[in-house]
């Protein structure tokens, strides 16, 4: 089971996790909630209870939830395929905070 928190969060699979948008430029994407269902390099395809909505990383902000535990992710720091994340995103992993 993989250890979740704040600062690793950048690093660990998305797909299957919780999530609400926080922050969009979107509005109408404001605030959508459901499971991460699929991931590609510049999206997350989200199972809303309307339906599956794919929503940009790059100009979003996502709260993951993780058993109790809720993660605010800039989509900034995710923006990259799911198997360059370990790489990629080491920098932001770096500055976040535990």
């Amino acid at each position: 089971m993989p250890n979740y928190n704040n600062k690793t969060i950048v690093l660990h699979e998305l797909i299957g996790l919780k999530v609400d948008v926080v922050k969009s430029h979107d509005r109408s994407r404001q605030g959508l909630r459901g499971f991460v269902v699929d991931e590609t390099k510049n999206t997350l395809l989200i199972e809303t209870p309307s339906g599956r909505k794919v929503i940009p990383k790059l100009d979003s902000a996502f709260k993951f939830a993780y058993g109790r535990s809720r993660f605010v992710v800039d989509g900034k720091e995710i923006n990259f395929r799911p198997y360059e994340r370990l790489e990629k995103s080491f920098k932001f992993y770096k500055k976040r905070r535990l």
